[in-house]
C-alpha cells in the first residue's frame, strides 16, 4: 500500500476507509488516533486501550500507508489525529518537514535506538517462501538467495510485491541493493521481475497467497506469514535468503499540540498503552521482538538478520521505487 509520496499526495484528501472504535459522535475530548495497521493489529490496540479504562475516549481511524503518509506532509501538526501509529520512516520524514511530534514522556525498553518522538510497535521481516509441491512437479531446488530467483528455470514461477504498492517489496529491494550495488542489482532484479510476469502484486500477501494456491512455485513476502501457513501443515516453507532478512518497524508517536494540555497528556498515556500493553498480542501476529524480555519462537528467527546501510525515509524509498521501475 505505497504509492510514490506525489500519488500520496493525490490521495491526502480520500476519505477514512473505516473506522474501527464503535464509540458514536465524535467529542472535542476524544483522543483521534490514526493508523495504518492492518486489522489484527487495530484489533490488538483497541482491545489495550479498552482494558485500560479508555473504552469510549477515542476514535480509531485506518488508513492506507500513502494515504496517512500523505496527510502527515501536507497537514503536518494541524492534522486532526492526536496520535498516530505509522512505518517509522515515514514518522522520521514527516518530523524533519513539519517538526511535528511531541519528545515521548515515557520510558520504552526498546532493543533499537529510534526518535525520541516515537517508539515501535511491531515489526515485519522479509524472506523468500516456497511451496514444496509445485517445486517438485517442476523439479526444482529450492532458492536459497534472491538471485536465484532470476534464473530461467523460475519463468513464471515467481511472486513478488510491487514496491510502488507495497512496502513489502521494499524489504527486497533493501536486500538487492546492500549486497549488488545498484548496477549489478539492477540486472538481477531485471530478471527476477521477467520470471515474475503477471505475479507481480499490489498487496504484500498477494505472493503467499499465490504460492499456497500453487500458481506459483517461489514467492518473497512477509517471513512470519509463511511460517504461519507451514504450521498451518500446507505445502509452504519458508527460505531466509543469503542477501538478508531486512525489517521494517510500524511505531507510535504523540502529535504536538499544545493548545489542550489535558488531552495531549491522555493522547501521550493511550500511546503508551498501545507500547506496551498491546505488545503480547501483536507479538502473536508479528513475532518480531522489539524491546527488552521478549522472545519468539526459534522458527520466527530469521538466520540472516540486516539493517539497510541507509538511514530509511520517504526520500530513500522514492529513490528505490525509481530503481525497481527502471529494471521493469
Amino acid at each position: 500500500m505505497l504509492k510514490t509520496m506525489k500519488k500520496s499526495m493525490a490521495g491526502a484528501g480520500i476519505g477514512l476507509a473505516f473506522i474501527l472504535a464503535g464509540c458514536g459522535a465524535q467529542s472535542s475530548d476524544d483522543v483521534v488516533i490514526y493508523t495504518n495497521a492492518d486489522e489484527e493489529a487495530t484489533a490488538a490496540m483497541e482491545t489495550s486501550l479498552d482494558d485500560a479504562g479508555y473504552e469510549g475516549e477515542y476514535i480509531l481511524q485506518s488508513q492506507g500507508t500513502s494515504e496517512l503518509g500523505g496527510k502527515l506532509l501536507a497537514e503536518g501538526d494541524q492534522i486532526e489525529a492526536d496520535v498516530v501509529t505509522m512505518s517509522s520512516y515515514f514518522l522520521d520524514s514527516a518530523q524533519e518537514q513539519n517538526d511535528m511530534f511531541a519528545d515521548l514522556t515515557f520510558e520504552t525498553d526498546a532493543l533499537e535506538g529510534h526518535s525520541d518522538f516515537y517508539t515501535p510497535i511491531l515489526g515485519n521481516t522479509g524472506a523468500i517462501f516456497v511451496n514444496t509441491e509445485v517445486l517438485k512437479q517442476h523439479g526444482l531446488e529450492a532458492p536459497e538467495s534472491i538471485a536465484d530467483l532470476a534464473m530461467p528455470e523460475y519463468e513464471g514461477l515467481v511472486s513478488i510485491p510491487n514496491i510502488d504498492d507495497s512496502s513489502t517489496g521494499w524489504l527486497m529491494v533493501q536486500a538487492i541493493i546492500d549486497e549488488y550495488g545498484e548496477a549489478e542489482g539492477k540486472a538481477i532484479l531485471k530478471d527476477v521481475i521477467a520470471n515474475v510476469g503477471p505475479h507481480l502484486e499490489s498487496s504484500g500477501s498477494g505472493p503467499i497467497s499465490k504460492v499456497q494456491a500453487g500458481e506459483v512455485a517461489a514467492g518473497f513476502g512477509l517471513r512470519h506469514q509463511a511460517v504461519a501457513a507451514k504450521d498451518s501443515g500446507a505445502p509452504i516453507d519458508f527460505v531466509d535468503p543469503t542477501e538478508g532478512n531486512y525489517s521494517l518497524i510500524e511505531a507510535v508517536g504523540v502529535v504536538n499540540k499544545e493548545e489542550n494540555d489535558e488531552k495531549s497528556q491522555k493522547a501521550m498515556e493511550m500511546a503508551e498503552v498501545i507500547s506496551t500493553d498491546a505488545r503480547e498480542e501483536l507479538l502473536t501476529y508479528y513475532p518480531v521482538a522489539l524491546y527488552e524480555g521478549e522472545t519468539v519462537d526459534d522458527t520466527h528467527e530469521p538466520a540472516h538478520a540486516k539493517t539497510f546501510d541507509q538511514t530509511l525515509s520517504v526520500e530513500l524509498l522514492e529513490q528505490h521505487q525509481e530503481f525497481f521501475n527502471s529494471a521493469k
